[in-house]
């Protein structure tokens, strides 16, 4: 069975309007993800889960991205306030680091990332 192509530059649902592809191409989630404090529950282009140690994860990419300057964003999740930073970017993995907010100590905690970029 032979695979074919669908070439589009737009995307037109019958109520609800058009989208241009690039927007899917450039302008959507590249990898996402949420854990809880030792596993991910969900995602999307991640392969890996490591727990290095209280607060200290990191996260494997199923396909990696161009560059290691990607944009991303990250979330404590959960009735606690916590903050969570991505450190260490590479094209196929990112540490996610948690915290108590209102300490500053690392705390082992639910989760959320979404980053956007260019895949290799």
């Amino acid at each position: 069975m032979a695979l074919g192509k669908i070439k589009a530059d737009t995307l037109e649902h019958s109520t609800a309007g058009s989208l241009d592809t690039q927007y899917v191409v450039n302008g959507s989630a590249k990898a996402w993800a949420r854990s809880g404090s030792a596993a991910i529950n969900e995602s999307f282009n991640t392969s890996g889960f490591t727990d290095n140690g209280t607060g200290d994860y990191t996260i494997a990419f199923s396909s990696a991205f161009s560059t290691n300057t990607f944009p991303g964003t990250t979330a404590g999740l959960g009735t606690a306030a916590r903050s969570v930073n991505h450190s260490n970017s590479q094209t196929t993995s990112i540490d996610l680091d948690t915290f108590v907010s209102s300490t500053g100590s690392r705390t082992d905690t639910a989760t959320g990332f979404q980053i956007n970029g260019d895949l290799a």
